[in-house]
Order: C-alpha cells, then structure tokens, then sequence
C-alpha cells in the first residue's frame, strides 16, 4: 500500500535518527550503524542560489518544509539545467516553464496535430511515449528505488521525502526522483594512533578531496552507474577522484584497482538513505550508501600518493573532527565513523 506525503514525512525523520533499524514489517530492510542522524528537514537544500547558476530558491522556513504544511502561496522556481539535457544518463524533461502549445492544432507555424489522432494530455503535458519510469522500482538498469522507502508521486512526478526545498525540476541532477551515490570514507591512524590532548583519543585521518563545483571539502565519492553494484562503484570513484586514475593506462587502472581490492573487500556500511544535498530539489535528491574502509596498520592505502582528479581541486589526508566544514551530509558520516573506532571527534 503506498504511503500517503504525511505518513513518508512523519516516517523518515524516525528511521533516520535510530541507530540500528530494521523496518521489516513496511520492506524497507534499513539499517544502520553508530549514530548518524540526519535532520528531521534539510537546510543545504534550501533558501539560498541554486549551485552553478544564478536561480534563487523560493525561500521555505522550517515550518512549512514539510508537505504536510499547506500552503497554498508556494510557488518554487523551475529549473532544470541546460547542461544535462543532452546527457545520456539523464532522464527527458517532463515539462517546462512557460510553454502553453496548442496541442493537437496548428500552432502558429507549428503543427502539433498527430497522425495517429489525439494523444494523451496529463497536467497539460502530452505524455512522452517510451518514458514511462517504473518509480519505486527497478527500471530496467535505472534504479528508482529509494532507501527512505515509498516516496511521493504527485501527478506523476515524485516529491522530495523530505519536503520543498524552492526549487521544482532536476536542477543539476539527472533522474527524476533519487539519484543514487556511494561515498568511500577510507581512514587510518594518525601517525600511529596519536592521542588528541583535549578527548584524550586516538585521531583518525580520512582522505578529503577539495570539490571543484563549491571548493568544499568532502568525501570522494560519486554516482552509480545504471547497472553498476556499489561494491564496483566505491572503489571506481575512490581511485578516480583520490588516484586520479582516470590519467593512467587502461592496463594501469586494472593494476590500481586490483591493488585496492583487498582493502575495499572490508568495508563496514555506514549510512544509506536521503543526503541534504545542495543539488536537491521538489522533484529530484541525492540518496548514498557510506563504507568505511579503514587501514588499520597504515600499509595499504595509507601509502599510497594521492593525486586528484578531473572533479577535484585538492586531495589530502585530513584528521577527522567535529570542527570540519563539510559538504552535504559528510560530517554525519564522519562523526559515526569516529565513534566506531573510539576515535577523537
């Protein structure tokens, strides 16, 4: 039975704030481990220019984030990216702002009448044959799925689980609905387990690279491919955004990941669900499955050069801390790495 907009937003900030969950009795299977928890609303989402343009959100306080709050004056910028319309991993346009055709006429110089007779108009928008998406399951090699769970779909286009964020359409995101990540946080010792004077605990490092796009400091992670598993994907990314491997011989890059084979074979989940991702909108979200890859004795990863790449500015190893600025829903992460290793935060 599908959830009603309410019943998904009173669920979510439930399942996002325990530590160990698993909801068998509505399938959604979530678990996750130490205590990561998750804002009942997002904040990077909202209230602020929209990344790499200069749309500005239609501002949404806390209390009407929400779907469940009404409000009948809502009125969230459309926006969709010109740079992903012509991608093929992206999904078609469903509508765009501003066009009022005449269907099933000559429209000026335009003729919008069909051969095969009247096509079907929803919402005042022909419905685009061989687009159909399977929204909650697997489509085709398009996941739709989401590991919130059931998520809203309001004349035929989903809504944000979380709530309005100012913007409606894809923005800088590719599918409508979830976009699904995987975010390696590979850590080590600090100089063989060295003891932070103030918690009187060991540091933890993290490789961070430097994000091109905002030039923040995150974990090096990045999308999954359609068809791709997340084992295949967290060490792709890891090496291409940390290794710069996308710079080496294809014989290379075979060499490197068979190297970090081992080391990505003991990967602990940390989190999988909804990211407060600044590219979020009404209409399309950054969902993420966080590994910890941890190097305990520091001969492995821990030695290697690192070099970032096409995405990166910057990459370096960098101590784990509750003071760090962190991009998105990184330091959440973090802090539940550090607690599983009885680490400083």
């Amino acid at each position: 039975m599908a959830l009603s907009i309410c019943h998904v937003q009173r669920f979510l900030p439930y399942c996002l704030r325990r530590s160990w969950i698993d909801i068998l009795g509505l399938g959604l299977g979530l678990k996750f481990f130490g205590s990561c928890t998750m804002p009942s609303i997002h904040t990077k989402c909202r209230n602020s220019s929209y990344p790499r343009s200069s749309v500005q959100r239609f501002p949404v306080p806390d209390e009407k984030v929400s779907w469940c709050a009404s409000w009948p004056d809502y009125k969230p910028v459309s926006y969709t990216s010109p740079d992903i319309l012509d991608k093929p991993f992206a999904d078609p346009e469903i509508g765009v702002r501003n066009f009022e055709p005449k269907w099933h006429h000559l429209d000026g110089e335009v003729d919008r009448r069909s051969h095969v007779g009247t096509y079907p108009i929803q919402n005042g928008i022909p419905l685009v044959r061989n687009f159909e998406p399977k929204w909650h399951h697997l489509d085709g090699e398009v996941d739709r799925r989401s590991h919130v769970g059931t998520y809203p779909i309001q004349n035929g286009i989903p809504l944000n689980p979380v709530g309005r964020t100012g913007v409606k359409g894809r923005g800088l995101l590719g599918r409508w609905g979830p976009n699904h990540a995987a975010d390696p946080i590979v850590t080590r010792w600090k100089d063989g387990k060295a003891i932070q004077m103030d918690t009187q605990r060991p540091i933890l490092q993290f490789v961070a690279i430097q994000r091109r796009d905002s030039e923040e400091w995150a974990i090096p992670g990045g999308m999954i491919d359609p068809g791709e598993k997340v084992t295949a994907t967290l060490p792709r990314e890891f090496a291409e955004e940390a290794l710069n491997s996308e710079s080496l011989t294809e014989k290379q890059q075979v060499e490197l990941l068979a190297m970090l084979k081992d080391l990505f074979s003991k990967g602990l989940e940390v989190y999988h669900g909804y990211v407060d991702d600044p590219r979020n909108t009404d209409n399309a979200w950054m969902e993420t499955v966080a590994y910890n890859f941890h190097d305990e004795d520091g001969t492995s990863v821990g030695r290697l050069s690192l070099q970032a790449g096409s995405d990166a500015r910057s990459v370096q190893w960098m101590d784990l801390s509750s003071h760090l600025a962190l991009y998105a829903s990184h330091s959440c992460f973090l802090e539940t790495v550090a607690r599983m290793h009885g680490a400083h935060w």
